[in-house]
C-alpha cells in the first residue's frame, strides 16, 4: 500500500514548490494581517481529457501553489476525468471533479485535504475485504500546540494499513483491531507521535512544530519568506519557547534566546522595560541606539503590547534583512505578531492568568543594630551614634508583593469575515511600597474577505491605560535614592519619633529617612496608548496584490508629584511643599503602499515588491511647579496656591516638535530551482531632522544570497543532512540625528543683563549651523550557514558578521569667533562591531511519552571605536571622559579612547596595602607608589577593566512526560567587569554617620583593615562580573480529554523567575547596565532586582 503523502516525506518532497509562493504574500507589513492562498482566492487554468483524479490534483497542486492533502487509496479508481476551466477558482474545479464522488475537500491554511463526504472521518481498510477483527473504535481530537484543531492528520495504526484523517474540528474515529496497538499521527510541519492504546477508546493528541520546519514563514520587512528560502540572519521564537513569568515586556519574553541580542533586566521597578542591544553599540552621540520595534506592521513600543497577546517575535539582525526598514532599521529590528484571526473556525474563548509574589533577589550585608553597638563596645564607631533603637530599614520600605494578570480572548468567524477580541489586565506591586503598575488592554482584530476574495481588509484597534505611582519628580517612577538610603540608614535609629513625625537627621549631607521619601510625597502617571490601523489589499489579477495601510496612534501622559511640608526636601529649603504636573501627547500617523507580483517560470520564481511610505510625528507636552502651599491637602491639583508663584520660584515649560519620514523602497526575492537564492532591496529616504542640509536624503541597499547545498545532485544519497544551506549578505542602513535642524543656525536665551532700569535674558547663539550634516551610515557584512541534520534532531545556524559605522555625530570644539557657537556637531566619527553567533538545536530523545529538546547559543562582541578626527574636526585628544562616581568623589569612571572599545574603567589600579592601612598603587612606570607619595592626577589612571561582555550563551530546555512538561531557560555573559558602587561607599571602617557593609572590618588582600579616610575609585572596587543564571523555570500539567461540554483544555503552572545566580560578583545582581557609552557601573541608587514565584492556569473553552 502507498503511504500517505501528508506524511514528512511529502514535507521533503514538496519543499521546493508548496510553501514558497505563500510565505511571501503579505504585503501590508505583516504576515498574519494577510491572508493565505485559499482554493477560493487562486484562480487557474486547466484543459485536461481522460485522467485520473491523482493526476489531476497533482496538476491543480503545481499551477495553484496551494499544497493537496489526500490518502492514495481514497482518490484512486476515480479515472477518464475531463475538464476545462479558464481561470477560474480552485473551489469551483474542485467541485465540478469531485461532483459526482463520495469525495469533498477541506482547507486548512494553505493546503487543501480531500476527504470522505459521508463521514466526518474516514477510515482505510486493512485489506479488500475491508474486514478486521475489531474492538470499540478510538475517538479523539488532535490539536496544535495552541490548541487549535488539526484537520487533514493522519491517524494509522503501526504496522498495518488500518488508517484514517481528521475531520475539519480535527475528530477522528480509528477501529483498531487490538488494545494494545499502537497510533501513530503525522501531519505536514508537525513532529510524528506514536502513542500506544493500552485499551483506551479515547486518545486526544497535540502535536508539536517540526524542530526545523524549513516552510515555517518567517515574518521580514513588508512581508513573510519561507524559512528554507532566508538568505539574511533572522531569528525566530514561537510562543511556545517565551520565557514565562512575570515578564517585564515583550523583550524579556525571548531573553537568552536570540544568538547575538542582549536583553538585561537590571531593575525590579514594576514600570521599568528591558534593555536591549543588538551586536553591540553602535553609536556616541545624538542618534538612537534601540532596535526598531514592529507591531503587527506599525512601529511601536515594547510596553504597548501585552506579553500574553504575542504569537511569535522575529528579529532581523543583520543590514541586508534590516535595509528594508532603511534609517530606523540600523540597530537591528524587532517585529511582534500579535495572535491574530484566522481561517474558518466556530467561536472560542482562551483564559489565560496568574498571580505571582517576588522577594528581592540579593541583599547587601550590612551593620544591624546589634553589630553597631557591636562596634561602638570595640571602639570603631563613636558611641553618640546609637539612636536606641533596632530597625531594618529595607524590610520596613519593603513589602511581599502579590500581583496578578489576566488574559481573555475570543476568536471567531467564517472565511469571509473572522474575529479576535482580546482583554488583558496587569495589576503589578512592586517589592518597595507605594510602587505600583496597573495596565489594562483591549485589542480588536477583524478580516473582512469580498468579492470573490479580491478584496480583504484587516482593522485592528488597541486600547492601553496605564498607571502608575511616582515618588520623585523625574521620569523614573521610583526614586532610587529611596534604596539608598535603606541600606545607610543608621540601623540603631528609629523610623518615627514619639510625636508621630518621620525621624530625620538634617544635619548630615545624603541622609533622608526612605520611608518619609515613601510617604511624605504622593504621585501618579495615568498613560493612554491607543492605537488604529487598517490594510486594504486588492488582488486586481493573478499573482499581483496591492496594499494600503493606514496607522495611527495617540499616547497622552499626564504626571503629577508632590512633597508634603514635612518631607525632607521642604525641610531643608524652608517651604511648605512642592507640587508639579506634566503632560505629553504625542501623534504619530504612517501611509504606506506596496504592491507585490510573483511569478514562476519552471524553476524560477521571483516576487518583486515595491512602495511608498509617509510617518510623520507631532509631540507637544508641558510642565509648571510651584511651591510654598498653605495646606497639603490638595497636592497636585491646584498649583495655583502656592507662594512659589509669587517669589519667582515657580516654573512653567512647554515644547511642540514634529519630524516626518519619507519613503520609497523595493525588493527582488529570487528562487531558482531551491538551490540558488537571490534577495536585493533599496529604500531611499529623507527625514525632517536634516532639513536644509546638503544630505536631507539617503539610499540604504542591500543585497544577499544562498546556497542550498543539500540540494546539489553530489548530496544525494547522504543521509546526514536534511538541509544545508549557506547564505552571505551585505546592506546598508543609517541613523539620523535626534536633534533637528543642526544644519541651521539655533538661538536660546543666554544670561541676564541690565537693561533700561531692568534684568532681561538675551538671545544667543545655541549651535553653529553645519549644513554637511547627514545620516549616521552603518554598513554590515554577514556570513550564515543553516543547516539540519538527522531527520530534524540536530539543526541550527552560525553567523560571522562586520559592522562599520561612519559619519558618527560627535560634538567638535572649534573657536568662536568666527564660528557663532563653541561648538559643530558633526559627522566625522568611524566604529566598528564584529561577532560570531552560534545558535543549536537538538532533541536527544523522543519517545510515545518523553520529549527532551534543547537549544544552545553563544555570541561574541568586539567594539572598536576607528577615529574621532578629519582635515576639518579634529578632537583635542585621542580619548574622552564619560561615566560619574557619584558624590563625594565626584569623577568620571570610563574613558573612550580611539583605537579602542566602549565601555573601558579609567582609574587609579591598586596593587596592595601597606601596615598602616593605606593603598599602594601601580605607578606609571608599572612600579609600587605607596598612598602617601602618589599624586592621584589623572595622568596616574589607567584602563582598570571593562563593563561590556565579550561572550554571551544562553542554554533553553524543554522536557515532556505524557501530560507534564518542565522548560529551563539559563544564560550568561563573561568576559567583564562591574564597578561596584556599594563596596566603593559602603566598604570603608572610618565612616562613621552611615551605615556600612560587614566587609568593611575584612583585612584588605588579607592583611589589614583599611584606614584611609578618603573615598575613591580605584581597581580595588572593579570585580569579575561573569554570571550564569538559571533564569525561568516552569513545570506545567495540561488536562486532556476533558469530557466538560464547555471546557476543552486546561494547562496549570508554576514558574520562577531569576531563579538562582552563579557569580563571584559581591553585588546584589551582576546584570547592571550595559547600555550608552558608561556600561558596567552598579549604581547606588537603584530599584533592586528580584526573583518571582508565579502560579498559573490556562482554559480554553
Amino acid at each position: 500500500m502507498k503511504k500517505f503523502i501528508w506524511c514528512h516525506l511529502y514535507a521533503l518532497r514538496r519543499i521546493g514548490c508548496i510553501l514558497f509562493l505563500l510565505s511571501i504574500t503579505a504585503t501590508s507589513g505583516w504576515a498574519e494581517a494577510q491572508a493565505r492562498p485559499s482554493a477560493s482566492g487562486v484562480k487557474i487554468d486547466l484543459r485536461l481529457t481522460d485522467k485520473s483524479l491523482p493526476e489531476i490534483l497533482s496538476l491543480i497542486e503545481k499551477k495553484s501553489g496551494l499544497g493537496m492533502v489526500y490518502n492514495d487509496q481514497l482518490v484512486a479508481g476515480y479515472d477518464h476525468i475531463s475538464i476545462t476551466a479558464n481561470q477560474q477558482p480552485v473551489t469551483a474545479i474542485l467541485d465540478k471533479i469531485l461532483k459526482d464522488t463520495r469525495l469533498h475537500y477541506l482547507q486548512k491554511d494553505n493546503l487543501v485535504i480531500i476527504v470522505e463526504k459521508e463521514n466526518k472521518t474516514t477510515s482505510i481498510p486493512a485489506n479488500d475485504s475491508g474486514h478486521l477483527n475489531e474492538q470499540e473504535p478510538v475517538k479523539g481530537k488532535v490539536t496544535d500546540d495552541k490548541g487549535e484543531a488539526l484537520p487533514g492528520v493522519n491517524v494509522k495504526i503501526k504496522n498495518a494499513a488500518a488508517g484514517t484523517v481528521t475531520d475539519v474540528t480535527g475528530h477522528y474515529t480509528l477501529h483498531i483491531n487490538s488494545p494494545d496497538a499502537v497510533l501513530i499521527f503525522s501531519f505536514l510541519g508537525f513532529q510524528d507521535q506514536e502513542i500506544p492504546v493500552s485499551g483506551r477508546t479515547s486518545i486526544d493528541v497535540v502535536l508539536k512544530a517540526t524542530v526545523a520546519n524549513l516552510q515555517e514563514a518567517v515574518v521580514i520587512g513588508y512581508g513573510t519568506q519561507r524559512r528554507g528560502d532566508v538568505t539574511s540572519a533572522v531569528a525566530t521564537v514561537k510562543s511556545a519557547n517565551f520565557v514565562k513569568g512575570p515578564v517585564q515586556d515583550a523583550g524579556q519574553l525571548i531573553q537568552g534566546k536570540v544568538a547575538g541580542m542582549t536583553i538585561g533586566t537590571p531593575s525590579g521597578n514594576p514600570t521599568a522595560g528591558s534593555q536591549i542591544l543588538l551586536r553591540g553599540n553602535t553609536t556616541l552621540y545624538g542618534a538612537n541606539a534601540n532596535p526598531l520595534v514592529i507591531i503587527d506592521g506599525v512601529p511601536g513600543d515594547l510596553k504597548t503590547v501585552a506579553p500574553e497577546d504575542i504569537e511569535s517575535v522575529d528579529v532581523l539582525k543583520d543590514g541586508s534583512s534590516a535595509a528594508i526598514y532603511g534609517v530606523r532599521g540600523s540597530n537591528g529590528v524587532i517585529i511582534i505578531t500579535t495572535k491574530r484571526a484566522r481561517g474558518s473556525f466556530s467561536n472560542t474563548v482562551d483564559y489565560s492568568g496568574y498571580t505571582t509574589t517576588q522577594v528581592i533577589a540579593r541583599k547587601l550585608n550590612m551593620l544591624t543594630a546589634q553589630d553597631y553597638r557591636d562596634q561602638i563596645k570595640a571602639g570603631t564607631r563613636l558611641a553618640s551614634w546609637d539612636a536606641g533603637s533596632s530597625t531594618d530599614w529595607l524590610k520596613e520600605a519593603t513589602r511581599t508583593p502579590i500581583s496578578h494578570v489576566h488574559n481573555l480572548t475570543i476568536r471567531g468567524g467564517n472565511a469571509t469575515t473572522n474575529y479576535l477580541v482580546s482583554g488583558n489586565y496587569r495589576a503589578l506591586q512592586g517589592i518597595f511600597k507605594k510602587s505600583d503598575n496597573n495596565t489594562f488592554s483591549g485589542r480588536i482584530d477583524v478580516n473582512h474577505s469580498m468579492f470573490n476574495d479580491k478584496v480583504k481588509l484587516n482593522v485592528g484597534i488597541l486600547n492601553q491605560t496605564n498607571n502608575y505611582t511616582r515618588n520623585n519628580n523625574g521620569d523614573n517612577s521610583f526614586n532610587g535614592w529611596i534604596y539608598r538610603q535603606t541600606v545607610i540608614r543608621n540601623p540603631t535609629e528609629p523610623v518615627r519619633k514619639a510625636n508621630g513625625d518621620f525621624y530625620e537627621q538634617t544635619g548630615n549631607f545624603d541622609y533622608e529617612n526612605p520611608l518619609a521619601l515613601l510617604y511624605e510625597s504622593d504621585g501618579q502617571a495615568k498613560n493612554v496608548n491607543s492605537r488604529m490601523n487598517a490594510t486594504v489589499t486588492y488582488t486586481p489579477v493573478n499573482n499581483l496584490k496591492l496594499s494600503a495601510l493606514f496607522s495611527y496612534a495617540r499616547f497622552n501622559s499626564n504626571k503629577g508629584y508632590a512633597e508634603s511640608k514635612k518631607h525632607i526636601s521642604n525641610i531643608k529649603s524652608g517651604v511648605n511643599g512642592f507640587a508639579s504636573v506634566a503632560a505629553d501627547l504625542s501623534i504619530d500617523r504612517l501611509t504606506e503602499w506596496t504592491a507585490e507580483y510573483n511569478r514562476n517560470f519552471g524553476e524560477h520564481h521571483f516576487t518583486v515588491l515595491g512602495g511608498y511610505g509617509y510617518q510623520e510625528n507631532e509631540s507637544s507636552g508641558n510642565y509648571a511647579d510651584n511651591q510654598d502651599f498653605p495646606t497639603d491637602l490638595f497636592g497636585y491639583n491646584n498649583l495655583g496656591l502656592g507662594e512659589g508663584i509669587k517669589n519667582k520660584l515657580a516654573n512653567i515649560s512647554s515644547y511642540k516638535t514634529e519630524t516626518n519620514l519619507i519613503s520609497f523602497f523595493g525588493r527582488l526575492n529570487y528562487n531558482y530551482a531551491d538551490k540558488y537564492l537571490l534577495l536585493a532591496s533599496l529604500r531611499r529616504e529623507g527625514a525632517s531632522q536634516l532639513y536644509g542640509a546638503n544630505n536631507p536624503w539617503g539610499n540604504f541597499w542591500a543585497v544577499s544570497g544562498g546556497w542550498r547545498i543539500s540540494n546539489e545532485g553530489f548530496m544525494k544519497g547522504q543521509g546526514l543532512f536534511d538541509d544545508l544551506k549557506l547564505r552571505a549578505g551585505y546592506g546598508i542602513t543609517g541613523n539620523p540625528p535626534n536633534a533637528g535642524f543642526l544644519s541651521k543656525p539655533l538661538i536660546g536665551y543666554g544670561d541676564y543683563v541690565y537693561t533700561n532700569g531692568k534684568w532681561s535674558k538675551i538671545l544667543v547663539p545655541a549651535t553653529n549651523p553645519n549644513p554637511f550634516i547627514r545620516w549616521e551610515e552603518k554598513s554590515e557584512a554577514n556570513i550564515g550557514l543553516d543547516f539540519s541534520m538527522l531527520k530534524g534532531r540536530i539543526s541550527g545556524n552560525i553567523d560571522v558578521y562586520n559592522r562599520r559605522i561612519k559619519g558618527l555625530l560627535y560634538n567638535y570644539a572649534v573657536p568662536s569667533p568666527p564660528n557663532l557657537y563653541p561648538l559643530t556637531t558633526a559627522n566625522v566619527g568611524k566604529m566598528e562591531n564584529k561577532g560570531i553567533e552560534i545558535m543549536l538545536n537538538f532533541v536527544p530523545v523522543k519517545t510515545s511519552d518523553f520529549t527532551w529538546s534543547t537549544s544552545v547559543n553563544f555570541s561574541t562582541n568586539t567594539n572598536k571605536l576607528i577615529s574621532l578626527s578629519n582635515e576639518l574636526y579634529q578632537t583635542t585628544t585621542p580619548y574622552f571622559t564619560t561615566g560619574a562616581a557619584g558624590v563625594p568623589i565626584q569623577t568620571f569612571t570610563n574613558i573612550v579612547t580611539i583605537g579602542k572599545g566602549i565601555g573601558d574603567f579609567y582609574g587609579y589600579k591598586v596593587i596592595d596595602i601597606d601596615d598602616k592601612g593605606k593603598w599602594i598603587y601601580e605607578g606609571r612606570d608599572g612600579k609600587p607608589v605607596k598612598y602617601d607619595d602618589f599624586p592621584h592626577a589623572f595622568e596616574d589612571k589607567k584602563v582598570i577593566g571593562n563593563g561590556l561582555p565579550k561572550y554571551y550563551a544562553g542554554w533553553n530546555n524543554n522536557f515532556s512526560y505524557k501530560h507534564f512538561d518542565l522548560g529551563i531557560t539559563m544564560r550568561g555573559a563573561f568576559g567583564y567587569q562591574i564597578i561596584n558602587s556599594q563596596r566603593m561607599y559602603m566598604e570603608n571602617p572610618t565612616i562613621q554617620n552611615y551605615n556600612i557593609l560587614r566587609s568593611a572590618y575584612d583585612k584588605v588582600f588579607g592583611k589589614t583593615e583599611l584606614k584611609v579616610n578618603a573615598l575613591e575609585f580605584n581597581s580595588y572596587y572593579v570585580e569579575n562580573g561573569d554570571f550564569w543564571k538559571i533564569d525561568n523555570i516552569t513545570l506545567g500539567y495540561t488536562f486532556a480529554g476533558l469530557k466538560n461540554k464547555y471546557l476543552k483544555g486546561a494547562r496549570v503552572y508554576v514558574s520562577s523567575l531569576n531563579t538562582f545566580t552563579i557569580t563571584g560578583y559581591k553585588g546584589l545582581d551582576p546584570e547592571v547596565n550595559r547600555i550608552g557609552l558608561s556600561p558596567g557601573m552598579d549604581d547606588r541608587d537603584k530599584y533592586p532586582t528580584t526573583r518571582s514565584f508565579t502560579l498559573g492556569v490556562n482554559l480554553n473553552f
